[in-house]
C-alpha cells in the first residue's frame, strides 16, 4: 500500500475525506507534518493507494486500511484524524482498534445518522452526468477561501492554487458515489463508538461558511461521547485544513501533545 510518512515526532494518522485523495489535503498535511509524524493515505479503493482491497469496498475496508498502513509504518499506538468522511472512519477504528489509538481528531465529520439529502441524492443517482453540475457548484466554496484570506487577490491566489491541485488529482464520480451509499452499513454504529474512552477533539468551521456538513451534526459526537473536547477553527468552514493549514495543524498537534501528557 501507498502511505505518505512525513515529519517527526508523535505520530498522527490522516484519513482523508469521500473524494477518496490525500493530495486534497496536502496543505494541512505539510503544515501538520511542522510538528508530528504524519501518516496518510488515498482510500484503499483507489487506484493510486495501491492497497487491493479484496472484492467490493466495504466500509470496514477502510478501517482495516488504517491499521495496516499503522503496521506498515511501524507504528504500534498513534492519534487518529479523519476528515469528513475521514471521520467516521477514524471515529470506527477507534472503537474496534482502542490499543491503537492514542487520541481521536474529528474534523467536519459525518455522524453515523448522516442521510443524503435531496441534492446529495440528485447527485448519487448520475454521478457521471452530474459531474459538471458538481464541479459548478463548488464555487459556492469560495466565500469560505475569501474569509480565510486578509485580501482578495490572495483569496483568488489561494482558490487557484486549489483548484489547480483538484484538476491534478480529480475525484472518480463513481467511486464517491459508492462510498456514500456504503454509510448505510454503519447505522446503529453509535453502541460501539460510545466505548471509545481516549481524548477526543471535535472540530468544525463556523456555521456561516460551511456548506457541507452542518457543524450541529458534527457536534452530534459531543453527544456520544461527553468528555469530548469541541472546537471552532475561525474563519473556515469545510476546508480549514486547506484554507487555514497552518492554524489547523497548531489546533490539532496543540491536542494531541497535551493528551499524550494526560496519559503519561
Amino acid at each position: 500500500m501507498n502511505i505518505i510518512d512525513r515529519g517527526t515526532g508523535s505520530p498522527i494518522v490522516v484519513i482523508p475525506g469521500v473524494q477518496g485523495r490525500w493530495e486534497w489535503m496536502k496543505p494541512g498535511i505539510d503544515a501538520l507534518a511542522q510538528h508530528a509524524r504524519v501518516i496518510t493515505f488515498s482510500l484503499a479503493d483507489e487506484p493510486s493507494a495501491n492497497a487491493n482491497p479484496p472484492g467490493k469496498p466495504r466500509m470496514s475496508s477502510y478501517v482495516e486500511q488504517v491499521r495496516e498502513a499503522l503496521d506498515q509504518a511501524g507504528i504500534e499506538r498513534a492519534a487518529i484524524c479523519g476528515v469528513s468522511f475521514g471521520g467516521l472512519i477514524a471515529a470506527a477504528f477507534a472503537a474496534f482498534y482502542p490499543r491503537h489509538v492514542s487520541s481521536l481528531v474529528l474534523v467536519s465529520a459525518l455522524p453515523p445518522s448522516w442521510r443524503p439529502d435531496a441534492r446529495v441524492s440528485f447527485y448519487l443517482r448520475h454521478p457521471w452526468l452530474m459531474t459538471p453540475v458538481f464541479c459548478l457548484g463548488s464555487f459556492r466554496f469560495y466565500r469560505e477561501i475569501a474569509a480565510a484570506n486578509d485580501t482578495w487577490w490572495s483569496g483568488l491566489a489561494a482558490a487557484w492554487s486549489a483548484g489547480i491541485n483538484v484538476l491534478l488529482h480529480m475525484f472518480h464520480p463513481g467511486r464517491m458515489a459508492r462510498r456514500v451509499h456504503l454509510l448505510s452499513s454503519v447505522h446503529g454504529i453509535e453502541w460501539e463508538l460510545a466505548r471509545v474512552k481516549v481524548p477526543t477533539m471535535i472540530v468544525t468551521g463556523e456555521e456561516s461558511l460551511e456548506h457541507v456538513i452542518a457543524p450541529r451534526l458534527t457536534r452530534q459526537y459531543a453527544m456520544i461521547w461527553p468528555h469530548a473536547r469541541v472546537e471552532t477553527l475561525a474563519r473556515t468552514g469545510h476546508l480549514g485544513f486547506i484554507t487555514r493549514p497552518r492554524e489547523f495543524a497548531a489546533l490539532v498537534s496543540r491536542f494531541v501533545s497535551e493528551s499524550e501528557k494526560k496519559i503519561a
